[in-house]
């Protein structure tokens, strides 16, 4: 069962229309350059069938391969831009600073804690604070 190929999962019908977009792009780059698919296959140490598949689109090519298409194509400068202005992202780590979080005592109070040491110095806070509260017994 060692020898058994596993299997890669279709992905969603967006993602594979952007697949086989994108392999159609390098197959017409690679043709404005004028380089065979011998030569191409030779500079990205794959075999022609590789490169048909990643022409088409498969899905089940590495993103190494993809990113050697583009090194030999000169377009690898172009995948630095991928995700790098991450609009949804920014937001929801926006939308966390505006959610106020106690701090301080009233954080320790409450067990917000950043490590072990900080957690027992809240208990021993509140401790003492509840042993030391003016009309307080042990009883309540």
């Amino acid at each position: 069962m060692a020898d058994m190929k596993t299997k890669t999962p279709r992905p969603f019908p967006s993602v594979d229309r952007q697949l086989k977009t994108f392999g159609q792009r390098l197959r017409e780059a690679r043709l404005r350059r004028d380089i065979s698919t011998v030569l191409f296959c030779e500079r990205m140490n794959v075999s022609r069938d590789t490169l048909n598949r990643l022409e088409k689109g498969d899905a089940s090519i590495a993103i190494g391969t993809y990113l050697r298409a583009l090194r030999v194509l000169g377009l690898d400068k172009d995948f630095d831009t991928v995700a790098k202005n991450d609009e949804l992202g920014r937001k929801l780590q926006d939308a966390k600073l505006l959610v106020r979080t106690p701090r301080g005592r009233a954080a320790k109070l409450l067990g917000i804690a950043a490590d072990a040491k900080e957690a027992k110095s809240a208990v021993d806070i509140a401790d003492t604070a509840d042993a030391t509260a003016p009309g307080k017994s042990f009883d309540e």
